[in-house]
């Protein structure tokens, strides 16, 4: 009987990557919550696993070679759950080099890029005094999420997927989609990347992964002693 993967996971798009894909493959796991506000991701025993002490990551107790193997990074993850699963990752060279490349533009371009465009338009307004000191980073990363935005609707033009068919590349970019009207982006300025947004959307393994931990999302733009201890754990300079 398979032993269910341990996911070291809080609900932010990149811990949905994982949680929509585990649904999707049908593998069994057990969330270990690693709340990200109150600084769990920095415990000796997260970062043994990740050592980045960022999450997700997971342990995965039938590895290649029937010894516990744990992951981090949310790309890699993503790889090694296809394929263990032999499901949404392709055999072939050519088709499996398709999905690749755009499961790295996420972690490499949207995913970053969209980030800084939340913490500039939504967290920074909560921790800069001068508001004045913003204008630039919004206007930079809203800019360039815009223009990746682009690229999938470009991409999407004669195509239902990114890179095939349904794979772990649609994932991995999805979730980072779903603020999008944080990041400033108005999805009818981009209609295919809509159909396809609302497309996956509608899977019922993506619909059950989006709600794993729903509940313990917090709001770290709004006030209050919570959300601003909150802030100082995700934001100051930490490492060690």
């Amino acid at each position: 009987m398979t032993r269910p993967i341990e996911l070291h996971y809080w609900p932010t798009p990149n811990g949905w990557k994982i949680s929509i894909a585990l649904e999707e493959m049908g593998l069994p796991y057990e969330v270990k919550f690693v709340n990200i506000g109150a600084g769990e991701q920095f415990d000796p025993a997260f970062k043994a696993i990740s050592p980045n002490g960022r999450m997700p990551a997971i342990v995965d107790p039938d590895g290649p070679d029937g010894e516990p193997l744990s992951i981090f990074e949310s790309g890699a993850i993503l790889q090694h759950l296809g394929r263990r699963s032999g499901l949404f990752y392709p055999q072939s060279a050519r088709e499996r080099a398709e999905v690749d490349q755009w499961l790295f533009w996420q972690v490499g371009g949207l995913g970053p890029m969209a980030g800084q465009t939340h913490h500039f338009r939504q967290y920074a307004r909560a921790i800069v005094a001068d508001q004045r000191h913003l204008a630039y980073g919004v206007r930079r990363y809203t800019d360039e999420a815009r223009r990746l935005y682009g690229v999938l609707e470009k991409r999407l033009a004669d195509r239902d997927y990114v890179a095939g068919d349904y794979s772990i590349a649609d994932m991995a970019i999805w979730p980072w989609i779903v603020p999008h009207a944080r990041q400033g982006q108005d999805l009818a300025r981009t209609p295919r990347l809509k159909a396809w947004f609302e497309r996956i959307g509608q899977r019922p393994a993506v619909e059950r992964g989006m709600k794993v931990g729903n509940e313990r999302r917090g709001n770290l733009a709004g006030s209050g002693v919570e959300a601003e201890k909150a802030r100082r754990v995700l934001f100051g300079q930490r490492d060690g």
